[in-house]
């Protein structure tokens, strides 16, 4: 997952974003927005939490078989009930098999237990904010190194805007330095705001060993801090919370294990000890 392969999604999904406006204009877009309840906020423990994750695909990995067989709203209540903070929901349909329809029916599932879904894809279009609300999101993710700063700013002003949660994606220092400018100028909203390090090389799409470690004492401070990939085990998780992590978003391993939420449960007792 090179810089290429992430200018590569930026097109496929400029492209998906134009032709759902054109289906559906922003102005009616907003105005189903409005008729819906208020977006479902990060449940927070005061602890160590978990964003679990529903994908069908990874580059990584390949496909991703859902070992008990659950459906994706199914899994989705399951981590909840289990203590996830938030489930993500990939979207992205040429490299992830996601959908819309995917994370229409996780946040409905989750409506019961108050647990945001959050969008996970390549987003670079303001719209695309206002699809996941209208979707019944509480939140999305947003890659730092994708995207101009001016596109950034639309995107996390939208979020905001709509009580949404922002996820902001970082790969390295620089991502997190822009992190930080984009977080300070926004400090009325920061409890809205989280930053996240994902430790997969770009090229090789390999978990960095230590590149977690290494950057979390350069996160800014009083902001959620999220560990992203590389978080497989209760140790994992424990060592991810020791050095200063608030939450970690964890995707393959739950979607591959036998008793996915009991491995949740585990992880957030391991951290949290």
């Amino acid at each position: 997952m090179s810089d290429d392969f992430l200018q590569a999604m930026a097109v496929a999904s400029r492209a998906r974003a134009d032709a759902a406006a054109a289906q559906l204009p922003p102005a009616e877009l907003r105005a189903r927005i409005q008729e819906l309840p208020r977006a479902p906020a990060l449940r927070r423990s005061g602890r160590f939490d978990l964003i679990a994750e529903v994908k069908l695909r990874s580059p990584a990995v390949g496909q991703l078989q859902s070992a008990d067989g659950a459906s994706a709203a199914e899994r989705a209540l399951a981590y909840a009930k289990a203590g996830a903070a938030a489930v993500s929901v990939l979207t992205e349909p040429s490299r992830f098999d996601g959908s819309m329809a995917d994370l229409v029916a996780v946040a409905a599932s989750l409506t019961s237990v108050a647990v945001p879904a959050m969008r996970k894809d390549f987003l670079v279009d303001s719209y695309q904010v206002l699809e996941a609300r209208a979707a019944g999101a509480g939140g999305v993710l947003v890659i730092l190194r994708m995207l101009r700063r001016n596109v950034l700013a639309q995107l996390i002003d939208t979020a905001v805007e709509q009580g949404l949660f922002v996820l902001l994606e970082a790969f390295d220092e620089q991502d997190i330095e822009l992190a930080e400018s984009l977080v300070t100028e926004r400090a009325a909203a920061k409890q809205q705001l989280l930053v996240g390090v994902n430790c997969r090389d770009l090229v090789t799409l390999q978990v960095v060993p230590g590149r977690l470690e290494a950057l979390a004492p350069r996160l800014p401070a009083n902001i959620l801090r999220v560990a992203e990939s590389g978080v497989t085990t209760e140790s994992d998780a424990a060592r991810m919370a020791a050095c200063g992590y608030d939450l970690a978003l964890v995707g393959s391993a739950l979607m591959t294990h036998a008793n996915p939420a009991a491995l949740l449960a585990n992880m957030l007792a391991a951290a949290r000890r």
